[in-house]
């Protein structure tokens, strides 16, 4: 198993519109067949001093090994979301793990 988990700080300028578009295709990458499993939100309302809330979104996706995250890359979905999103994010931090 190798869990992909992606971290996005979005620029504060953007427009409700470009908003809208990045939440909609963001949505769309856990339906690649690839995944196992995917899930995407913003900061939970939980408050610690360890936890970081400063990220935009984030982006979790399960995959059975790393034969199917190498798959998951050149997918056209997730090539398409980088294409269209990627002038959206200031910051964007990757987390891989098995």
């Amino acid at each position: 198993m190798l869990v992909h988990t992606v971290f996005f700080w979005l620029d504060p300028k953007l427009t409700a519109a470009q908003l809208a578009e990045f939440e909609e295709r963001l949505n769309k990458l856990p339906t690649i067949g690839a995944v196992k499993h995917g899930f995407t939100g913003q900061p939970s309302a939980t408050s610690r001093p360890i936890i970081d809330r400063t990220y935009s979104y984030g982006l979790t996706l399960v995959f059975d090994d790393l034969a199917k995250h190498d798959e998951y890359q050149v997918d056209p979905l997730h090539a398409s979301f980088v294409e269209h999103c990627s002038s959206m994010w200031i910051k964007v931090t990757i987390y891989d793990f098995e």
